[in-house]
């Protein structure tokens, strides 16, 4: 355990001294890499930043939310050359159906959502499938900019509330109560579903 300890501060510390150069611009180099193809403790590094400078909490929500997004369209280039077959083996026919019905019918939703949660969500597995369904680009950018931007914002207020050690907090609970959680999302998602019909239906009358 102490090495495992030791091993996570030593790459804090690494991060934070790559960070430290590019300024702000810093959560925005790392959500584009994050978003792109390798894992990077995202929550972690907005928290950090927002812990630092409560001032500018929300700059560093829209840099995070734009790298996420740029960085994304690297995995959506990959999966619109070949995003279908990629899914079919890493899933099951019956989710892989599931999933193409979601985008047919709803596919801003059926990507944004999945942008809102934290790890362990697949996410990446979303962005082939958007690229897959061939998921208009401009929709795709803003789904990931929308999704992570809700998903930042939160963090932000709950870390200049209780501390970056929120984030360990939320992952905890997020991984606990999985279920609860994904429905929590799921009533928010329909209620705003229902809110933007209903503005439709008084506009065309």
């Amino acid at each position: 355990m102490n090495t495992l300890k030791h091993i996570l501060a030593r790459y804090t510390a690494w991060l934070w001294a790559l960070l430290k150069p590019l300024g702000i611009w810093g959560v925005f180099v790392i959500a584009a890499i994050d978003g792109s193809f390798l894992g990077l403790p995202m929550d972690a590094v907005v928290a950090g930043y927002v812990y630092q400078d409560h001032r500018r909490f929300l700059l560093y929500c829209l840099l995070a939310s734009a790298g996420s997004a740029v960085g994304s369209g690297i995995l959506y280039a990959i999966g619109y050359a070949g995003g279908e077959t990629l899914l079919r083996k890493r899933m099951s026919q019956a989710r892989f159906e599931k999933i193409h019905r979601s985008f047919d019918q709803h596919e801003f939703w059926a990507l944004m959502f999945p942008a809102m949660l934290p790890p362990p969500t697949p996410f990446k597995l979303f962005i082939l499938a958007a690229a897959a369904f061939e998921m208009n680009f401009g929709h795709f950018l803003l789904a990931i900019f929308s999704g992570r931007f809700v998903r930042f914002l939160i963090l932000s207020l709950l870390t200049m509330k209780y501390g970056k050690d929120v984030v360990n907090v939320v992952g905890g609970l997020f991984r606990t109560h999985l279920h609860l959680t994904l429905g929590v999302v799921g009533a928010a998602a329909m209620i705003a579903l229902l809110v933007r019909q209903t503005r439709r239906k008084k506009k065309t009358t």
